[in-house]
């Protein structure tokens, strides 16, 4: 999970920082994020936070409200993707992107701090693609 997030933290560092690149390039920049995000949110809202449920009902509220996140990163996904395929301009794509980091970030460290140590002895027999998205 831990390198999962360091590469999407990555790619929207690096999306952040094209600032300077021509805007067809800077939407392509951002497709591709947004489309690694919502795959990685998706592979553990099917497939690894319903292991880890089973395994840790305790862990259900926290599941929740990891699941409330993704929720409201996909709608933010969502922005971020209209302005894109508006052909909108550098700054308003940054505004999109910088929003989503903010909640992304915050999303990324509770979901490190409450589910890292439950993934360590978690018995799930898939891959990890299909559990942490297509990274």
């Amino acid at each position: 999970m831990r390198a999962v997030h360091a590469r999407l933290r990555s790619a929207l560092r690096l999306t952040l920082e094209s600032g300077d690149m021509a805007v067809d390039d800077l939407l392509l920049y951002c497709r591709g994020f947004c489309a690694a995000l919502d795959g990685h949110h998706r592979g553990e809202d099917r497939t690894l936070f319903p292991a880890i449920a089973a395994a840790h009902p305790e862990l259900r509220p926290v599941l929740r409200s990891l699941e409330q996140d993704h929720s409201m990163i996909a709608y933010l996904l969502g922005g971020l993707q209209a302005a894109v395929d508006r052909s909108a301009g550098p700054e308003e794509v940054r505004r999109h992107l910088e929003g989503v980091g903010a909640i992304m970030e915050n999303h990324f460290r509770y979901e490190e701090r409450k589910l890292l140590t439950v993934l360590e002895s978690l018995d799930l027999h898939v891959t990890p693609e299909e559990a942490l998205g297509p990274l």
